[in-house]
């Protein structure tokens, strides 16, 4: 916002969540767009103002759409359980840019950049109507030279990819961003985060302990809250199960899962056999709704192995870690998964499986004695 302040060319756009979102750093530079009177109560209202603000996503794709059409750009926050209601405006906008990228005279337009916040695993206040991952599913439907899904894992990866959306033209661009809108943990610097960032995925050899060599199983994750739980399951194998080869897989572009053939950003079946293995199995803990990774891998040699866990409407007003339980995301249940689907482990982690199933228990029992998530999980950080 302070670069373009005197070009004028940039706005925010949203439904009466900029604040709410944490992106209330930019009423440093400049207020909400404003036409009638204020009052010595009004909170950052300008005439001058360019975050545009009102409880209505129609206006305010429409008005981002009208924005990037005639050469500026923008950036449109929302909920994203609510981003639903734009979803045939949005089909519009794909489709016109699909179809006006074989216009020669037509010049290349700011890129449709969403960044869905509060989302459906941070919802300790507003409950199941807030829990809802279903764009991405939406966005995936329309042509691959147009659409861009990114679920960067921690600050320094959401800043690499809002850098880069924000350069690129003629595409939408869809990013959930990290933890909603509550402080997370970082897992990669500046410098590891841009390089992860442009690979779109790769292996976390800090986390890894196949040190190079073929995995027992594979550890993947997409999504802030998917990669919290699938390291916090890791380090419990890496404690209980040190003789366990593990390889830990994190996905920030989501499209990188599809064939080479499919979407220009998608892996080559080499590539993807390399990381994922053609005959190990892979837990997936991913951001939304499981099928949709079946889909986008569903041609992939190890499709068979690929057992995903996500979001399957199981949902409340509750803690964080008292959601992921339901939907069978969290980490003692993550662990559960590679037990069972190791091949030969389950006689030698019986003791292990045991102990996960209690602690499950545990924790939901903490929960609803104290309002809030037991210590282990809550204060968890990764070991040194």
């Amino acid at each position: 916002m302070r670069l373009s302040t005197d070009d004028r060319n940039f706005r925010i756009f949203g439904p009466d969540e900029t604040e709410s979102n944490r992106l209330s750093a930019v009423y440093d530079v400049t207020g909400k767009a404003w036409l009638a009177d204020t009052l010595p109560s009004d909170n950052h209202l300008a005439t001058d103002g360019r975050v545009m603000e009102v409880l209505s996503e129609h206006l305010c794709q429409g008005w981002l759409e009208g924005y990037v059409l005639t050469g500026r750009q923008g950036l449109f926050s929302c909920y994203e359980a609510f981003i639903h209601i734009i979803d045939s405006m949005f089909n519009q906008h794909a489709r016109w840019l699909k179809v006006t990228g074989d216009i020669e005279w037509r010049r290349p337009v700011a890129s449709l950049n969403y960044l869905l916040t509060s989302h459906v695993w941070h919802q300790d206040h507003n409950g199941f109507p807030h829990q809802d991952p279903g764009f991405i599913d939406h966005v995936v439907n329309k042509k691959a030279d147009v659409i861009r899904v990114y679920l960067p894992p921690d600050t320094n990866t959401l800043l690499s990819t809002a850098d880069h959306c924000l350069r690129s033209r003629n595409y939408v661009n869809v990013i959930v961003i990290v933890a909603g809108k509550q402080p997370t943990l970082d897992w990669l610097g500046p410098d590891e985060a841009a390089d992860h960032c442009a690979r779109g995925l790769g292996v976390w050899e800090w986390a890894s302990t196949d040190n190079g060599n073929e995995p027992d199983v594979v550890l993947a994750c997409a999504g802030d809250t998917p990669t919290l739980e699938i390291l916090a399951a890791t380090d419990l194998l890496r404690r209980h199960l040190p003789d366990l080869r593990l390889r830990v897989l994190n996905v920030v572009d989501l499209m990188r899962l599809q064939p080479a053939n499919e979407h220009p950003h998608g892996l080559t079946d080499t590539d993807f056999d390399a990381l994922f293995t053609i005959d190990k199995p892979v837990i997936f803990a991913y951001h939304g709704y499981p099928s949709l990774i079946h889909r986008l891998t569903y041609r992939r040699t190890n499709h068979s192995n690929i057992h995903v866990r996500g979001y399957k409407e199981e949902g409340t007003t509750t803690t964080p870690f008292d959601m992921v339980m339901p939907n069978d995301l969290d980490r003692y249940h993550l662990v559960m998964d590679v037990i069972d689907r190791t091949p030969g482990l389950a006689p030698h982690a019986v003791h292990l499986r045991q102990e996960m199933v209690d602690r499950r228990s545990r924790a939901r029992a903490w929960t609803r004695d104290h309002g809030e998530d037991m210590p282990e999980v809550a204060d968890w950080t990764w070991p040194g």
